[in-house]
């Protein structure tokens, strides 16, 4: 108990989770764009490995981080165009596109690494983005900017949502498609849209890994967190403020595993640590996802003209 309350009254702790969160909550803010316009996006697992691969290798290459950012966002835009393409002009099925989208991107980064480094048995590293010390909060000046560029976008995309036309627009057509078409908006232009932009979100969130938190790019980085993102919105209920509170709940348990594996009993299993987050998540889930209201055409293809 000592060393639990030793853990939540250490400042570095509470860093570590606002870290762990970012590129979660980045990603949860695209799948939560998708969704709002009824798609999903299982995409997002591979859309991350893209675009923690393609940002690293510009910025390896010579462009400035920010230029990587940007690379990594252009990347997830891409495969999300291709996604659009497959579920909204060719009313494909949702979850094939998805998950032929992670399994192209990952095994075209993969591709592109080896061909790149033939040779090299450890990974290149460059030099990260910078934290922001000048902000004067304890908790933000140690991280970096793409931290607070997550951040910012909660209240953003939230705003955008529930206070613009657009936003209510984009909610329409991922309620009732044919009332949208009713009004004169175009279901296809707006599911596509935010297909694009969610899929560039979960660029920037693998970005991350590479050019904040790892400094550089290695197999098996995403690790997952493409899927909890997936869960994290259901968790949400599809409500901003709520994905960034469930980010910040699984971030708080994969980092309170960590230091319970560095200070626990050296008997207990690791497994027992690394399972932590993830089994505590899933009770969360379950508690919250049974009153989920969920987006009426989440899933449901539409071709214009249909009743």
């Amino acid at each position: 108990m000592t060393d639990f309350l030793d853990i939540l009254s250490n400042p570095a702790f509470w860093v570590a989770v606002l870290r762990i969160a970012t590129p979660l909550i980045l990603g949860t803010l695209g799948v939560l764009l998708c969704e709002r316009a009824g798609v999903l996006n299982l995409g997002i697992e591979g859309i991350m490995v893209a675009g923690a691969f393609s940002g690293w290798l510009a910025v390896y290459g010579g462009a400035p981080l920010w230029v990587g950012v940007g690379v990594a966002a252009a990347t997830g835009a891409v495969f999300g165009l291709l996604h659009a393409w497959l579920t909204v002009g060719l009313a494909l099925s949702q979850h094939v596109s998805g998950l032929g989208i992670t399994l192209l991107a990952t095994a075209l980064s993969y591709f592109g690494y080896r061909v790149s480094f033939p040779k090299v048995t450890t990974p290149p590293t460059i030099t990260p983005l910078d934290d922001m010390p000048g902000l004067g909060i304890p908790m933000l000046s140690q991280q970096t900017p793409l931290t607070l560029l997550a951040l910012v976008l909660v209240p953003v995309i939230a705003y955008v949502l529930y206070r613009t036309p657009l936003g209510l627009a984009l909610r329409m057509v991922g309620e009732n498609p044919q009332a949208a078409e009713g009004q004169g908006l175009s279901v296809a232009k707006l599911r596509t849209g935010a297909i694009v932009a969610g899929s560039a979100l979960m660029g920037v969130a693998g970005s991350f890994l590479t050019l904040s938190a790892f400094n550089a790019f290695f197999f098996n980085m995403v690790n997952g967190r493409g899927w909890i993102c997936v869960a994290l919105v259901v968790f949400a209920s599809w409500r901003p403020g709520k994905a960034l509170l469930g980010a910040l709940l699984f971030a708080f348990f994969d980092a309170l595993q960590l230091r319970l594996q560095q200070q626990g009993d050296a008997a207990l299993p690791y497994q027992l640590y690394l399972m932590l987050p993830y089994v505590l998540s899933i009770l969360a889930l379950v508690l919250v996802a049974r009153k989920a209201a969920y987006p009426q055409a989440l899933m449901k293809p539409y071709r214009k003209g249909e009743r």
